[in-house]
């Protein structure tokens, strides 16, 4: 069968069975053992797809997922969301709009000892939202602060989806976890930023300040976040100055949560076995997402399919940034149909040989793409972090949460342009580590 045939059947069956419920890495599977088999045989293709298997189970760099996701649990668990959003609102409360500004600022603290942007908001929703709603903050800025704020735990190290990237393109892990520092903390600042402007432009979505939202809190609750920052420190701080490996410092990170965790008394043995339980089913989900990635890349370089649309964007002559710029495009038209780890999957085989040709640095574009695939997180129709929020108050309806992340979409853009304009925001802590 021509390829001009057999890659369009194949994308047609792997979003056809996604559309009718298949997971992502059994469709995903399913089409490149198809596509694989009518170019080398179903016997070849099997054979492949063992190979394939095996060597993805015994992968060392592979251990990285289960301990960052099994550190995240542990974190989650011992409530250090709560204490992070207490710590943020003794800072930040005192002004208009504070407590939604604490929430980003606990959102992005929370993401750097968990990893996920489903979990950030998830978490964090539970904590912050009831108590923007009790203030009288408007359902548009308390949704739509706690929806964005949730997608900068990807952004923030340690990220599944920087992993995720890295074993895919083989970039290092540690590189791209110090070069989204940075970015992520412009982006909390910009999403605090946009709160301002909200309040500023609606007065009503916040409430004047009272007597008790001035009140300084107890500063026992600021001893509480010390620990987690210092977890964080250690973990990131390791990695950066080549102490130890990622994936040494995904194991240190389990256990100093752990250590956390149990020295506040939050966890006890009924709540470790529930955080190993929920460790190895996310795992589990991540691994066959994996596998099916790395049969779905070897149909794609089979079939030779990024040698394809490199031609053809060599063919538009666009200079390397507005190739940039069109793959950034595409990512945003994606992610109004895909979840952020169907993205990643299913574009990386395709646009990392493109960039890579054109001699542009792996973990810049990685970061890039990271916040392309934070934006599809809040946009419509999928907006993934919207409809968790949206779980959280089923009385708000959902176009008003849609309404609310707006603002934030606009400062995702702004910080998407900061990063294409002065790479060095990427790429200045990489260089210094080496």
């Amino acid at each position: 069968m021509e390829t001009g045939v057999l890659v369009p059947l194949v994308f047609a069956l792997l979003f056809g069975a996604l559309f009718l419920g298949a997971h992502l890495g059994l469709a995903m599977s399913g089409a490149a053992m198809f596509g694989t088999a009518m170019i080398v045989g179903p016997d070849a293709a099997l054979s492949l797809a063992g190979i394939s298997v095996f060597e993805s189970a015994q992968s060392f760099d592979l251990a990285v997922i289960p301990l960052f996701v099994l550190m995240g649990d542990f974190a989650a668990r011992s409530g250090i969301s709560s204490d992070l959003y207490a710590a943020f609102n003794v800072w930040l409360r005192r002004s208009r709009g504070g407590l939604a500004q604490a929430s980003i600022a606990a959102c992005a603290a929370f993401g750097a000892v968990c990893g996920s942007s489903l979990a950030t908001a998830a978490t964090m929703g539970r904590v912050a939202l009831p108590e923007m709603r009790r203030f009288g903050y408007g359902d548009r800025l308390a949704t739509g602060a706690i929806a964005a704020g949730g997608t900068i735990g990807i952004l923030i190290p340690p990220s599944v989806i920087m992993l995720i990237y890295g074993l895919l393109t083989e970039t290092s892990i540690g590189d791209l976890f110090i070069a989204g520092v940075i970015p992520g903390i412009l982006l909390t600042l910009f999403f605090m930023i946009a709160v301002l402007a909200i309040v500023r432009i609606d007065p009503s979505s916040a409430p004047q300040l009272s007597s008790e939202a001035a009140a300084v809190s107890d500063p026992a609750i600021l001893r509480k976040i010390w620990p987690t920052l210092a977890l964080f420190v250690l973990v990131i701080g390791g990695i950066y100055a080549g102490i130890f490996t990622p994936t040494e410092a995904a194991g240190i990170g389990a256990v100093g949560a752990l250590a956390i965790g149990a020295a506040m008394r939050r966890l006890g043995i009924a709540e470790i076995l529930e955080c190993l339980m929920d460790t190895v089913q996310t795992t589990s989900m991540i691994f066959l997402i994996l596998i099916g990635a790395i049969l779905f890349s070897g149909f794609l370089s089979l079939s030779g399919t990024p040698a394809l649309l490199g031609g053809w964007i060599v063919g538009l002559d666009l200079s390397p940034l507005m190739t940039v710029v069109l793959i950034i495009g595409i990512y945003i038209l994606l992610g109004a149909f895909l979840d952020t780890m169907a993205m990643i999957i299913l574009s990386i085989p395709i646009f990392f040989p493109i960039v890579s040709s054109m001699g542009l640095d792996a973990v810049w574009f990685g970061i890039i793409v990271v916040i392309a695939v934070e934006l599809a997180l809040i946009t419509p129709p999928m907006g993934i972090n919207v409809f968790v929020i949206r779980g959280l108050a089923a009385d708000i309806p959902l176009a008003q949460v849609f309404m609310g992340v707006l603002p934030f979409c606009a400062a995702l853009l702004a910080l998407i342009a900061l990063v294409v304009a002065v790479p060095e925001i990427v790429t200045v802590l990489p260089t210094l580590g080496r």
